[in-house]
């Protein structure tokens, strides 16, 4: 054994002729020249080679003293450069690899001795090239021209290969030799490569390395044989639950192929029953360290079938805290010998139900910690965020503060003995809330164990949601039925008003003093129909005229409105979809729908912002993935509106929809504006759904409304209908609205049947009055005459207006009716027997529009 304090002995290199370069070649030529020199001067006389010595001697002065002034300041430098070089040659000198140098024409510039060592040189011969000490063997030709080709051509490359078992391969004569070696160019001057470099070459014995690779592979096979030779499985896998590794043993069980492993798509979820992987992957400690784990679980064959077993897991992490791989040893039977099998078969049994039941089940020590959980339990809170660590945390702080005095209490009054304990509704959830109702019972001590508490729940956030929303829809909907029947009464005083003001400046003259006053009577009426309309629009009773529309077009000849709506310092921005699909709506009401909403973006936005409306398809794939409560899967096509504005917060937007509710300052809004878009879209068969980040954060409205493909009846139809409005605008317009002919006007409230008359009367018509729908039955009789028309309100005592159409068809079938109702045309329009043919005015009417209808029901 060598001393290892002693100095290790200064290895000579084969070949160096690194220093055989700099000015030696000079200095000769210089000495020849000076002395030729001064024979030629001496061929002269003593006058003629004065002046040349003379000369030459300033010459050599000057430059004796510069050489002396530039190695005073440092420009000159002597014998500092072999001096560098001795720690880096020595360094090369001595390298256990061997290292050759060549210029770039193959001429050996150095090689140190382990060089011609490891290549098998003669001991004192002088270095030899790669190529020409590899040249008599023909296995490793082909790596050879390949390390001088790279070699000529500048680059680097590296090889290792075997030199094979013959004589020559190792320094005993015997074994197998691998070699690696490396070539790469070595710059002249430090950042300058060029033809003209020197190429280094490093060759290095690896028979070590192969020797202990494959060593170590011969190791890993052999602990494979035993892994996959072992009475149990093992299974590893990493944080996704992606199986890395399974045993022949494990493969054998489940009824697969290790191929199927090795490819990578195997999952440990393919292989565990039920919610056994949520059980395995549940939360760790306090500190997020994950934990070891004992079970009794159900595993799945590839057939389907599944077989108890115990599983010991124990889940890794790398030294950084992140996940690692997770091991798991699976026993097909349970490991107590002492236990005969019928208890085996019962524990099992046991276990596999207590972990397959979807109630939550745990127990609950003495000191309101949990204890043992089922899967269940573990994924319940694993939803909400919440992580526990058995036997350590307590049940009280897994939900809200507000519930934990309910929850001691109901786990105090187990712990007594108490029977029949009411269940207790909880929230819990550290990042998601959720609710539970839980089931409280005792568990006295059994066998030496200590008493318990178990605690059943059932995860409630689904019906609690549910609960929310039919309460919300339920209210909506008695709001919407009383301000139904709210618009109906109103439209009934306002028909009144707005008619016999009409009849009231019918016959004064603009001059008049009562004129004016008059006329704010009017115009004050017509504002309150219009707020009437909206609460008609949200009780979802007001008349709809749907057309088949394409909301790019109708967006973009809304465009120049909203942007006169619209403040100077708001802009707007319209994103149309592409192939965007048709819908059928009201076109008026539609338009509305987006005025109200620019309206209530431009007050959200004071101080300017930005307006977007963009629009696009949603197809039935991606609605089901959407996560709107109440919206049925479909295809759908998307308007949303989106402000940059003040946003709202989520209590403000749980009441955004019910009539009067607003934010703005009193005077600024009717708190209906909103209500009229719910009804709106709601009575067009659509969903609307607001959203916002918070206060200041913007708010978006999302609007969907069904798709609609368009037959050719339904073109047809539309074009019919057009033609039939413009007919009716003619009517309106036109300046002669009298006619002649017995109307039989039915109508209950007696001041629009009085307007209604004299303005009918007052158009040149005879007009039969009557209270009820048994009147007019009863004026019918008592009539000698033709009736050419009914006029007939809808809602009435005794008898409605439908029951009344049906009776006169008994009498007059060709008889013609107009309904007049504060009620929309469909509220009405299912109870009418077969197809019946009729036309409809809706209150509140003016005197023009009741007798423009009249004219067109005539005429048509």
């Amino acid at each position: 054994m060598s001393d290892i304090n002693a100095p290790l002995p200064y290895v000579e290199p084969v070949e160096d002729q690194s220093g055989r370069e700099g000015g030696i070649g000079l200095l000769v030529l210089l000495a020849i020249g000076l002395a030729m020199a001064a024979v030629a001067l001496a061929m002269l006389n003593r006058d003629e080679a004065e002046p040349f010595v003379l000369a030459i001697l300033a010459g050599l002065s000057v430059i004796g003293v510069f050489a002396l002034f530039a190695g005073a300041v440092g420009i000159l430098r002597f014998g500092e450069r072999a001096a560098r070089n001795d720690i880096t040659k020595a360094l090369v000198d001595n390298l256990p690899q061997g290292a050759l140098v060549t210029t770039s024409r193959g001429k050996t510039v150095y090689a140190n001795e382990a060089y011609n060592r490891v290549v098998g040189a003669a001991e004192g011969a002088g270095a030899i090239t790669v190529e020409r000490a590899f040249s008599g063997n023909p296995r490793v030709a082909e790596q050879i021209f390949r390390l001088t080709r790279a070699a000529r051509r500048g680059g680097s490359w590296e090889e290792e290969f075997s030199l094979g078992d013959d004589a020559s391969s190792g320094e005993d004569g015997a074994g197998t030799r691998w070699l690696r070696i490396s070539v790469r160019q070595i710059p002249v001057r430090p950042g300058k490569i060029s033809r003209a470099a020197h190429t280094l070459w490093l060759v290095s014995d690896i028979t070590g390395e192969r020797d202990n690779e494959d060593s170590a592979f011969e190791n890993l096979q052999q602990m494979i044989g035993y892994l996959d030779g072992a009475p149990a499985g093992f299974v590893s896998a990493d944080s996704s639950g992606k199986i890395a590794y399974l045993n022949a043993t494990m493969a054998r069980w489940l009824g697969l192929d290790l191929s199927e492993v090795a490819d990578g798509t195997l999952q440990l979820s393919d292989i565990l029953f039920g919610d056994t992987g949520a059980l395995l992957a549940g939360p760790g400690d306090q500190s997020g360290t994950p934990q070891k784990r004992e079970l009794e679980a159900d595993l799945v064959r590839r057939d389907g079938t599944s077989f108890a077993a115990n599983i010991l897991y124990r889940p890794a992490s790398q030294s950084d805290g992140a996940a690692g791989l997770s091991h798991m040893i699976v026993f097909d039977r349970p490991q107590d010998e002492n236990v005969d099998g019928a208890t085996r078969a019962a524990k099992a049994r046991f276990s596999r139900m207590f972990h397959a039941t979807p109630i939550a089940i745990a127990t609950v020590d003495d000191k309101g910690r949990i204890g043992e959980t089922n899967v269940a339990f573990g994924s319940m809170f694993a939803r909400s965020g919440e992580t526990f660590e058995a036997s350590k945390t307590k049940l009280t702080n897994l939900v809200a503060g507000d519930d934990r005095p309910a929850l001691r209490k109901a786990l105090d009054a187990a712990r007594s003995g108490k029977v029949n304990i009411p269940p207790v509704d909880l929230v819990f959830g550290d990042h998601v809330e959720r609710h539970g109702r839980f089931y409280f019972s005792s568990a006295p001590a059994i066998g030496g164990e200590e008493a318990a508490v178990i605690v059943h729940a059932i995860d409630t956030t689904d019906e609690h949601a549910l609960k929310a929303q039919f309460a919300q829809s339920q209210k909506m909907d008695a709001v919407g039925q009383l301000a139904g029947g709210i618009a109906h009464d109103f439209n009934n005083v306002l028909t009144a008003i707005i008619g016999f003001s009409e009849l009231l400046l019918a016959n004064h003259r603009p001059t008049d003093p009562a004129f004016a006053d008059i006329m704010n009577i009017k115009q004050n009426a017509n504002r309150a129909a219009g707020l009437v309309r909206q609460l008609l629009a949200f009780s979802r009773q007001q008349r709809l005229r749907p057309q088949v529309l394409s909301l790019s077009d109708v967006l973009a000849d809304l465009t120049i409105l909203l942007e006169r709506l619209l403040s100077e310092k708001t802009k707007l921005e319209l994103h149309h979809g592409r192939d965007l699909w048709l819908v059928r709506a009201d076109l008026h009401q539609f338009e509305q729908v987006v005025i109200n909403l620019a309206v209530n973006a431009r007050d959200a936005m004071p101080d300017g912002g930005k307006l977007t409306i963009r629009t696009s398809n949603i197809t039935e794939r991606q609605s089901g993935q959407l996560d709107h409560k109440g919206m049925e899967p479909g295809e759908y096509v998307l308007c949303e509106v989106t402000d940059t504005g003040t946003g709202m917060a989520q209590d403000v937007m749980d009441k955004i929809f019910e009539p009067f509710f607003t934010t703005k300052e009193v005077g600024k809004g009717t708190g209906l504006g909103l209500s009229t878009v719910y009804g709106t879209v709601k009575q067009t068969g659509g969903y609307i759904y607001p959203h916002s980040g918070g206060a200041g954060q913007g708010t978006s409205f999302r609007i969907y409304l069904p798709r609609h493909i368009q037959s050719e009846e339904e073109e047809n139809q539309q074009a019919a209908r057009e033609l039939e409005d413009a007919k009716s605008d003619r009517v309106l317009t036109a300046k002669d609205l009298t006619g002649s002919g017995t109307i039989l006007l039915v109508e209950d409230e007696e001041a629009v049947r009085s307007f209604a008359a004299r303005a009918l009367e007052g158009r040149g018509y005879s007009v039969l009055q009557a209270g009820t729908g048994a009147e007019a039955l009863e004026v019918l009789g008592a009539h000698d005459g033709d009736i050419d028309l009914v006029v007939s309100d809808v809602v009435m005592p005794e008898m409605d207006g439908p029951t009344l159409l049906t009776r006169l068809r008994e009498k007059l079938p060709d008889i013609k009716i107009i309904f007049i109702s504060g009620y929309a045309e469909e509220a009405f329009k299912n109870n009418l027997e077969g197809d019946e043919n009729f036309a409809f005015l809706p209150k509140p009417f003016s005197l023009k529009q009741l007798a423009a209808a009249v004219k067109d029901a005539l005429e048509g």
